[in-house]
C-alpha cells in the first residue's frame, strides 16, 4: 500500500509583506498540509545577507491568524537565538493563535555570520544547548514547574502557563544532519527534517534515515515513531519537481515542503505565482498518487 504523504510550501525571505500573505492564502485554500517560514536575523544563500528578511515567529503568529486549515511551523528555529523558557513561551502563544496548527521545528542553528555580526554566543556549544534546551522546553511544556541545572541552562521552580492547546506539546520537528544531531533526533523528535547534503540527494537522504534508524536502534526507540521530511526548491517545471517529489517519497519520506526562498536557491521572481503553479500543477497529481494522511 502507498504511504501518505504530506506537501507543505515555504516562504522565508527576499519578499515583500504582502508576497507572505498572498502565499498563506494558497496554502490554506489550497488545502496544504502545512505552511512554512524560517528563523533567521539576516538572509541566507547566494542572494546574500542584505535582502529582507522578518522575523520568523512573528510571521508565524500572522500566518495563524490568516489562516484556518493550514498546519503552520519554522523550518527551523535556532536554539541559540532564544533562552528555552522563551522559545517555549512564544511557541505556546502561537499554537493558541492558530487553534492547535503548531509544527515545532527546532534545531542547533548554523549561520556563524549572525552571531558575529549580532554578538550572539553559544555557536561553539550549539549541541549542547540544544540538547539541553530542549529538554527544557520540553519540561515546561507538560510540568507544573520545571526544575532543570545544565551546563548551559538553569531553571528554578520554573512555571510556564499556559501548555500548548496540542497535548502532550506540539509534534517536533528537528533539522539535522551529523552524527551528534542525529542521536538526539532519535531521542527527541517526532519528525526529522534532512539537512544538508541528505536535503538534496535522495540517495544522501536514505543513507541518513539509515543512519537514524541506527541512533533509535540504540536507545530502543521504534524508528518508524519518526516521519521523515526534506524541503525542495520549487524551480520552473512542475513536472520536474513531481518528479523529484516521487523519488523522495518512494525513498520513505512521508512530508515534503517545497521552497520558494532560502537555502542555496535564488528567491522565486514571484513568490505567490510560483505557490499558484504548485497548487494547481503538482498538488492534485500528488493528492492522486498518494493517500491523505
Amino acid at each position: 500500500m502507498t504511504e501518505p504523504l504530506r506537501v507543505g510550501i515555504k516562504l522565508s525571505q527576499d519578499a515583500p509583506i504582502e508576497s507572505y500573505r498572498a502565499v498563506w492564502q494558497i496554502a490554506d485554500e489550497a488545502r496544504f498540509d502545512h505552511c512554512w517560514a524560517m528563523d533567521h536575523l539576516a538572509s541566507i544563500g547566494p542572494i546574500g545577507e542584505e535582502r529582507p528578511i522578518f522575523d520568523g515567529w512573528e510571521l508565524l503568529a500572522a500566518m495563524a491568524v490568516a489562516t484556518s486549515h493550514v498546519r503552520i511551523g519554522l523550518l527551523v528555529t535556532g536554539i541559540t537565538y532564544r533562552n528555552p523558557a522563551l522559545l517555549a513561551k512564544i511557541a505556546t502563544t502561537v499554537d493558541h493563535l492558530s487553534g492547535g496548527r503548531l509544527e515545532f521545528g527546532i534545531g542547533a542553528a548554523w549561520a556563524a555570520n549572525e552571531h558575529e555580526m549580532y554578538g550572539i554566543s553559544g555557536l561553539d556549544h550549539r549541541v549542547g544547548l540544544f540538547s539541553e534546551g530542549l529538554q527544557i522546553i520540553r519540561s515546561l511544556w507538560t510540568q507544573e514547574r520545571t526544575d532543570f541545572s545544565g551546563r548551559y541552562f538553569t531553571m528554578k521552580n520554573a512555571v510556564a502557563n499556559p501548555k500548548p492547546v496540542q497535548k502532550p506539546y506540539p509534534p517536533i520537528w528537528v533539522g539535522s544532519g551529523g552524527p551528534a544531531m542525529l542521536r538526539l533526533t532519535a531521542r527527541h523528535a517526532d519528525v526529522w527534517n534532512a539537512s544538508g547534503p541528505a536535503g538534496r540527494d535522495v540517495a544522501a537522504a536514505v543513507d541518513g534515515s539509515r543512519q537514524l534508524d541506527e541512533a533509535c536502534a540504540k536507545i530502543g526507540r521504534d524508528p518508524a515513531e519518526i516521519r521523515r521530511t526534506v524541503q525542495l526548491a520549487a524551480g520552473n517545471d512542475p513536472a520536474e519537481l513531481t518528479e523529484r517529489i516521487h523519488g523522495f517519497a518512494q525513498a520513505g519520506f512521508s512530508e515534503v515542503i517545497v521552497m520558494l526562498s532560502g537555502g542555496s536557491m535564488t528567491t522565486a521572481s514571484d513568490p505567490a505565482r510560483t505557490a499558484a503553479m504548485v497548487a494547481e500543477q503538482v498538488l492534485p497529481e500528488l493528492r492522486a498518487a498518494y493517500p491523505s494522511a
